[in-house]
């Protein structure tokens, strides 16, 4: 079963990112170790695109290796 956008969310601001909102329903993480942004699009309760559950893995598993 996917994840909610929600629960990237949470996620990511668990996390220690910083997220700015951008047009529509998307909001724009970044976190001042990582050299790279990650776009979040959708409302809140919609189930999260793999490709997006994988970044957000991706760049969590990241930031716990530089640390």
């Amino acid at each position: 079963m996917p994840k909610k956008i929600r629960e990237l969310k949470s996620m990511l601001l668990k996390a220690g990112f910083i997220y700015r909102p951008a047009k529509g329903s998307h909001t724009i993480w970044e976190h001042p170790n990582l050299p790279t942004k990650i776009t979040l699009c959708g409302q809140d309760g919609d189930d999260a695109p793999k490709y997006l559950e994988k970044r957000v893995n991706q760049d969590l598993k990241k930031l716990r290796e530089s640390k």
